[in-house]
This record gives structure tokens, sequence and C-alpha cells, in this order.
């Protein structure tokens, strides 16, 4: 008989990325939930940081020194609470609200890593969400990604049979340093930097 777990297993998107998370960093996971993914990377000895309108399923984490738990309303009028910067990486799954996306990207150290796993059009057959309010449309993760001058690690659409029959979409990307400017055509910065 296989065990029960008192948790969700945390995403396989999730695990597979995680490693590119340095040891000793910080994740935000927005919208945690249960916390399957604070704990997942709690025992990588990262520290964390959940942000949810209901913290109710991650109470057992409450006073740790490497938590940090924060009740918001992602999509009030006040918008993202000032605390969500300078994280190592930024986690989102099973949730969208597209004003926040800029934010996501915000929150995020130079180099950091924004892993994001939820459900795209056409889930509306395998049931909820169904509404388009809450479902990508074909390409928008990645779309995104590339107009915030992301560097996309890997993106996947397509259709799922586990945990359950959905339609997804995945993106593991890193928030990319501005580049320097090309010195080889540009004459302008090339007389700064020798000047």
């Amino acid at each position: 008989m296989t065990p029960v777990l008192p948790f969700a297993p945390p995403s396989p998107w999730i695990v597979r990325f995680a490693p590119l998370v340095r040891a000793g960093g910080s994740i935000l996971d927005v919208a945690c939930g249960n916390g399957r993914h604070l704990r997942h990377f709690l025992d990588r000895d990262i520290r964390v940081m959940g942000v949810d309108i209901d913290l109710r399923g991650v109470n057992d984490l409450d006073g740790r020194p490497d938590v940090t738990l924060l009740q918001a309303d992602l999509e009030g009028e006040a918008g993202p609470p000032p605390a969500l910067v300078g994280f190592d990486a930024v986690i989102v799954t099973n949730y969208l609200h597209r004003p926040l996306l800029p934010a996501l990207v915000g929150a995020l150290k130079p180099g950091g890593l924004l892993l994001y796993e939820t459900f795209g059009n056409g889930n509306q057959r395998h049931g909820r969400p169904s509404s388009p309010a809450f479902l990508l449309r074909d390409g928008e993760l990645l779309r995104f990604a590339l107009e915030q001058g992301m560097q996309v690690v890997a993106f996947e659409q397509g259709e799922v049979s586990s945990p359950k029959a959905a339609i997804v979409q995945r993106l593991a990307a890193i928030h990319a340093p501005r580049r320097a400017p090309d010195l080889d055509g540009d004459p302008e910065p090339a007389a700064l930097i020798s000047g």
C-alpha cells in the first residue's frame, strides 16, 4: 500500500529546474497554497517566502528562521507588496493574474530564475479552470518572457495526463542583466570606456 503524503508533491517541472537555484539563495512562491514548493526548497537549504491571500495551508512553517510568510491579496488595488524583491527564483504554479506578470520579473535579482506552470487555453474540456481570464493563450508565457528580455531555458505547452488531465504551459527563464552596448559598431560607448 502506498503511504499517504501529508502534502501534495512538488511539480516535476519545478523539481527539474530547482538545481538552477544557488545554494543559500532565496525563492518566492506566489500563491503558495499548501507550500509544496516551499517545502521542496527548504529541503535544499534555500530561504523561502510564501505569499498568498490565505496562509492556513502553511501555518506549520510559521516561525522557522528560513521561512517568511506574507498574507496578501495579489489581485487587490494595492498591487504586490513592496517586500517582493531580490529573489534568486520566483515560482508560480496553477495561478494566473496577468497584471502581476511584470512584478514577478521585477521580484528577481539579475540572473534570477522564473519558474511558471499554469493552465492554458483548451483546458475547458478538462474542467476547471475554464474561464479565459485564468487560461493562458497559446504561447503567452513564451511571448511574455521574450518581451521582458529574459533568457528562456525551457518552454512547453500542451496536454498532460498527470496529476490530472489538463492543458498547461510551462516556462523556465532567467532574468538576464542588461546587455553591454555593442562596442564593435557603436563609437559612442567605446569613447566612454576609453575616456
